[in-house]
């Protein structure tokens, strides 16, 4: 009787705890995906975001509101900002556009 209601918990907790990884992976499978197409869907361009970036900066208290405006959050602002920096090009238009709006 003991070795039926020994096997039978353990079998509970390995079913219990294959149920519980397969949500985590499946939450952790849709968040990327969210995320990507949350970014794709929100890219801006170089002179854009660099308006964007002097808005924030002439309105700090006003930062969540603004992004929220262009359908972004902190984080995916930061995403963006760190793509234009990795082209020159973009850096360029970027700082154009962000002191012309600073001005």
């Amino acid at each position: 009787m003991r070795s039926t209601l020994a096997i039978s918990l353990v079998m509970l907790l390995a079913l219990a705890g294959g149920c519980n990884q397969k949500s985590n992976q499946t939450a952790s499978v849709e968040s990327p995906q969210t995320e990507a197409t949350a970014k794709a869907a929100h890219s801006m361009t170089p002179e854009e975001l660099g308006e964007l970036g002097a808005q924030i900066r002439k309105n700090p208290d006003r930062t969540a509101e603004l992004l929220k405006d262009h359908g972004m959050t902190e984080k995916t602002f930061e995403a963006q900002i760190r793509k234009v920096t990795e082209d020159p090009e973009a850096s360029k238009r970027y700082a154009a556009a962000y002191k012309k709006s600073s001005a």
